[in-house]
């Protein structure tokens, strides 16, 4: 979504203002050629059914409590959406506001302050927009900030902002509260397919990684013509989006029609990322996803990405692999950089693992 995880792998080619800043200098009357969609591209339309996306508790998902019922409820989820919604995972609805608050309160401030944290050319971290490496790209309408949250080691300090004053903090716990929920869903994944608890939870690894993205849509004069974010699925082994509160903008393709995505504002949003399809071998698809803009409110929304050492191997379990299910995908790893590089070329990243 929204929310996409990559690593740069090419020279960045132009660089351009922000989507904020155009409009705050009053040059964005009519969206910029480069932001429009071309030919062949359907106009966004948010005024899609809702998808049903299953809302699973996760304390129903932990060894004492386990429920049945519930791992039925997820599998489903799993195997029809690639997504779904948890609840009861340990954070208050309080805490989540204050999240999603200090994401509104940095992009609230001047130009100059956001700047000490700017993106540094050919690299992918900081804050401002994704990087341009062709002339031809449709550029997305929207501005992020794009951190490495864990390890703490690989944090990049420098890029993260020192206001408003609770920005780190918030985002320290917060990164620690999902280190807890995401083995709980990994866990409950498995059991849900049948598969030994502990394989997804091996697979992220011990040197797993967190980066996060916070999203800020604003509104667009003509929000029939751009997008938030291209259609894609995520290079992730799950992400975990905090949506807004309030406004809307993200959809899922289900049996080739779009969805508009529900809000519900104290659970997260997991969204099943390529590495899980690759695992599985294609009984769980990662879901291809948008982001569309409201014309007249802006929207936030923080993405965390869940990704293995760029040095772990992943294929296909063997468990699922059988005459009737053959083998899908190839042994690979870096799946990161592998994205990144058939993403900017607007081809399905996927597609390179396939046998």
């Amino acid at each position: 979504m929204a929310d996409q995880s990559s690593t740069p792998a090419k020279v960045e080619f132009l660089a351009t203002k922000t989507v904020q800043e155009q409009l705050t200098e009053g040059e964005l009357l009519v969206p910029p050629p480069e932001y429009i969609l071309k030919d062949g591209i359907p106009c966004p339309n948010a005024s899609l059914e809702l998808m049903d996306v299953p809302i699973i508790d996760l304390g129903l998902l932990i060894p004492s409590s386990i429920s049945v019922e519930e791992l039925d409820k997820l599998r489903s989820a799993l195997t029809t959406r690639g997504c779904f919604q948890v609840i009861n995972h340990g954070m208050t609805l309080e805490f989540l506001d204050k999240a999603r608050e200090i994401t509104k309160q940095f992009f609230a401030m001047p130009v100059e302050e956001k700047q000490k944290y700017l993106r540094p050319v050919d690299d992918f971290e900081g804050y401002g927009n994704d990087m341009v490496v062709s002339e031809q790209e449709t550029l997305d309408w929207t501005d992020r900030l794009y951190l490495t949250a864990y390890p703490p080691d690989q944090r990049k300090l420098k890029l993260w902002p020192e206001n408003p004053k609770s920005f780190r903090d918030t985002l320290d716990q917060y990164t620690s509260k999902l280190q807890v929920i995401t083995e709980t869903v990994l866990k409950g994944m498995a059991r849900s397919l049948n598969l030994e608890e502990d394989c997804f939870v091996n697979m992220y690894g011990e040197q797993r990684k967190m980066d996060a993205r916070f999203n800020l849509y604003p509104p667009c004069s003509r929000p029939d013509c751009v997008l938030g974010f291209k259609p894609h699925s995520d290079s992730s082994i799950i992400t975990i989006i905090l949506q807004d509160k309030e406004v809307e903008g993200l959809q899922f393709m289900k049996d080739d029609q779009w969805f508009r995505a529900p809000i519900v504002p104290e659970g997260l949003l997991i969204v099943v990322g390529d590495q899980i399809e690759i695992l599985t071998n294609g009984l769980v698809k990662s879901p291809v996803h948008k982001v569309v803009i409201n014309g007249e409110k802006e929207r936030i929304s923080v993405a965390v990405f869940c990704v293995p050492d760029s040095e772990t191997e992943i294929e296909p379990f063997e468990s699922l692999i059988n005459e009737s299910r053959p083998r899908l995908y190839k042994k690979l790893k870096n799946y990161v950089e592998i994205y990144f590089e058939h993403f900017l070329q607007g081809r399905r990243p996927i597609e390179a693992a396939l046998i």
